[in-house]
């Protein structure tokens, strides 16, 4: 489906719906839509390309920009804000942080062009150290947001808690929350000098501070977390660090939150209601971009109340082009790293194969060589879920 068309389509049935729920008498003063755009999980995919197959496929932020230059013609003023996971991932951004760190970091490069609000601090960046963290941080013309994210022992938030936007006269409060199941999975010298908070209480207290003290008309939570429990049974997931997800406790126990912008779990979250609150997730990869909309009425000289709000999550497939000025700007990483995965690491004169997981195989015996003498490790262990992997003859 053609999803450029599909955009301008719902803003027209959006807006139908709108002056037909105003009425005729309606001042269009006192009425305002903000719509808020959401990507989440790109993990370094900047070109619709998969590095692995060698194949075109259908994400990245190139894709995702010809989507978001179509809102931004019907909606000017806005938002657009990540939720995290967004340095480390392809062979692109590896490259990038591992072999040549000098340039401007590619995924702040392309986002800075797109002009993001801001960016939710996810685990994944804290995989290659803080240095380069720190390096892309600064690179990046938009806050960093985490407000359970806290130094050690301090009372002292290491990013930035929130934000403040001010949209045509409305205010729009985005908080920014990390999941806190890093020191579980991170080495500890890449989170040094930090701690990760309980993210329900933190957004107990942050959320109060943006409705009292800096008078926001509506809170948006934009979280490095996804849904902790199946809603059909209830059951939590499987394998989940202690509160590494946290939205629906937050959207039950946390007064005051309008709308959460989910991360983390890679799903595709298009629109859900929990305690009247709207969370949506805008799948992982740049292969969705979420439309996020808050319409508000105002009467008399008061503030804006919130009457009505809506997300769709829009998948990113073959009718949409990749932006040409993105792929441009990320060209020579493109190429880069291309010509570091093409450069010849061995040869060899039949197939290594995988074959019966279960037993010895040619493929499995080459993974423990490399992981012994890489890692310099006295034990290997390995396995394959794929009995069908193979590397040709040749080099």
């Amino acid at each position: 489906m053609n999803h450029l068309p599909r955009l301008a389509f719902r803003a027209a049935f959006a807006a139908a719906v709108w002056i037909g729920a105003l009425g005729a008498s309606a001042s269009a003063a006192d009425r305002a839509r903000v719509t808020l755009l959401c990507t989440t999980d790109m993990h370094g995919h900047i070109y619709p390309f998969d590095y692995y197959t060698g194949k075109p496929a259908d994400l990245g932020v190139a894709k995702i920009a010809t989507l978001v230059g179509k809102a931004r013609r019907e909606f000017p003023h806005l938002l657009l804000v990540d939720c995290g996971d967004t340095i480390q991932g392809t062979p692109l951004v590896y490259y990038h942080n591992r072999k040549d760190n000098a340039p401007v970091d590619p995924m702040m490069l392309v986002m800075n062009e797109l002009r993001y609000d801001s960016m939710t601090v996810g685990n994944h960046e804290y995989n290659f150290g803080l240095a380069v963290l720190g390096k892309a941080r600064s690179e990046a013309r938009f806050p960093w947001l985490s407000a359970n994210t806290y130094r050690t022992g301090t009372g002292d938030t290491a990013y930035a808690p929130y934000i403040v936007k001010d949209v045509d006269g409305v205010r729009i409060g985005i908080l920014g929350l990390t999941t806190p199941g890093i020191p579980a999975w991170e080495n500890p010298e890449n989170y040094a000098g930090l701690e990760f908070r309980d993210p329900v209480a933190e957004a107990a207290k942050w959320v109060p501070i943006l409705r009292a003290r800096e008078h926001v008309d509506a809170v948006v939570v934009a979280m490095h977390m996804g849904l902790e429990e199946d809603l059909g049974t209830g059951r939590g997931k499987i394998g989940d660090v202690p509160h590494e997800n946290a939205a629906l406790a937050i959207a039950r126990q946390v007064p005051g939150i309008d709308l959460i912008l989910l991360g983390h779990t890679h799903r595709d979250v298009p629109s859900l209601v929990v305690a009247g609150v709207l969370l949506t997730q805008a799948g992982r990869w740049a292969d969705h971009l979420v439309e996020a909309d808050l319409y508000f009425s105002r009467e008399g000289p008061g503030g804006w109340t919130l009457i009505g709000k809506a997300a769709e999550s829009l998948p990113v497939d073959s009718s949409v082009p990749a932006d040409p000025r993105i792929l441009a700007l990320a060209e020579p990483y493109h190429r880069e790293t291309l010509a570091w995965l093409n450069k010849p690491i061995g040869t060899s004169d039949r197939a290594i194969e995988t074959g019966d997981p279960l037993h010895d195989s040619a493929m499995i015996d080459l993974i423990q060589r490399v992981q012994l003498e890489a890692g310099q490790a006295d034990v290997s262990l390995a396995s394959s879920f794929n009995p069908h992997a193979r590397i040709p003859p040749g080099r």
